[in-house]
């Protein structure tokens, strides 16, 4: 599955002093006062600490301030449904898009083999079959083959072991790409363990297609809720779902034997196990985690970390033993450099959000 790795961990510090951000309404922008995180606006704006909205739409000014906002700084709040303003429409930037695509596309296409993704299942929203398009993910790679000067044809595939793709399905070529999977730290490579290291040597990333926000959830009298720096999760059990690494972790010193993961087949087991007493932390991306305790009714139960938190990029991958893994890479990279450039990356996160959000209502 993705392996998700985080990049930069956000300043205690700077989360510890922060002040309560004033009320405020989606679909406005706000200036950014002292103290504030993104946290706290967020519940402000939503109710909820889930910024991961915010931070999408706002990538590229937050980019290298989102663990200390500077006083000032103009951030969109978008509308609850994901629309960047209330006069705005999901969808409108890809309809305009595929429209264009389809105008400049040359009726005499020339002869290439179809490009072979491969992901996986239960990864809502991003990957899975029942979601409209295959999901969030799916719907990106498959536009990048018809952006950027691109006009290829592609299959898309679901197999769901994780980790036969990286083990077995892209170093034999059965498959191209694997839709998708975090980039571990390579700068910190002596720290990593032997599946990051794999991921670091052998396979080829693409451009971020997404940037997660990394939660920590325990239980609201949990001895870990109050934990400032990850050195004090030594002892912890650590609940992530099967075929999620532990990169992150290891590179802020917490591997086995000094922590013990648990690792159950699916997100929400995690939950389960937390809820439980089974385990002392669950840690995923905030939309999954926050999800997976609204949909137990057991948001009152669990204790959001607000001083410990990362961001990880997901990526396509290819294995460097594919011979034709530069001219994908730079296909697929040009694709979704335009899809960034055109505002359609945001059109397709915000559209598959708002259809996942409401299919829960």
């Amino acid at each position: 599955m993705p392996i998700l790795t985080p990049r930069v961990a956000l300043s205690a510090l700077a989360l510890l002093a922060a002040l309560p951000a004033a009320a405020q309404d989606a679909c406005t922008t706000y200036t950014v006062k002292a103290g504030d995180t993104l946290g706290n606006i967020a519940f402000a704006a939503y109710g909820s600490y889930n910024y991961q909205m915010i931070f999408n739409a706002n990538r590229d000014a937050l980019a290298g301030n989102f663990n200390n906002l500077p006083a000032g700084l103009q951030l969109i709040l978008p509308c609850e449904d994901g629309r960047l303003t209330a006069d705005s429409q999901l969808s409108g930037v890809i309809a305009a898009e595929t429209a264009r695509q389809q105008a400049t596309r040359s009726a005499d296409r020339p002869y290439a083999p179809a490009l072979k993704f491969v992901t996986s299942n239960d990864w809502k929203p991003f990957t899975d079959q029942s979601l409209p398009g295959g999901g969030i993910y799916v719907q990106m790679a498959a536009t990048a083959m018809q952006r950027g000067g691109n006009d290829r044809d592609y299959k898309i595939s679901y197999v769901d072991d994780w980790g036969s793709h990286i083990e077995t399905l892209l170093p034999s070529n059965a498959f191209d790409m694997s839709i998708a999977w975090s980039r571990p730290d390579c700068s910190r490579i002596d720290l990593l363990g032997e599946f990051a290291v794999k991921m670091c040597t052998e396979f080829e990333f693409s451009l971020p297609i997404y940037e997660v926000a990394y939660s920590y959830h325990t239980l609201n009298d949990s001895a870990y809720a109050n934990a400032r720096s990850f050195s004090e999760y030594t002892g912890a059990r650590i609940c992530r779902p099967e075929g999620w690494p532990t990169s992150d972790l290891e590179v802020e010193g917490l591997s086995a034997p000094a922590v013990t993961f648990v690792q159950p087949k699916s997100p929400m087991d995690c939950a389960r196990l937390l809820l439980a007493g089974e385990v002392d932390l669950y840690s995923i991306e905030i939309e999954t985690s926050t999800a997976n305790f609204e949909s137990l009714g057991a948001t009152d139960k669990v204790y959001l970390n607000p001083a410990l938190a990362t961001f990880n990029t997901h990526h396509l991958v290819v294995s460097k033993r594919n011979p034709r893994a530069a001219e994908y890479m730079t296909m697929v990279n040009r694709g979704i450099a335009e899809m960034r450039e055109t505002g359609e990356w945001y059109d397709v996160v915000a559209t598959g959000l708002a259809a996942w959000n409401k299919s829960q209502e």
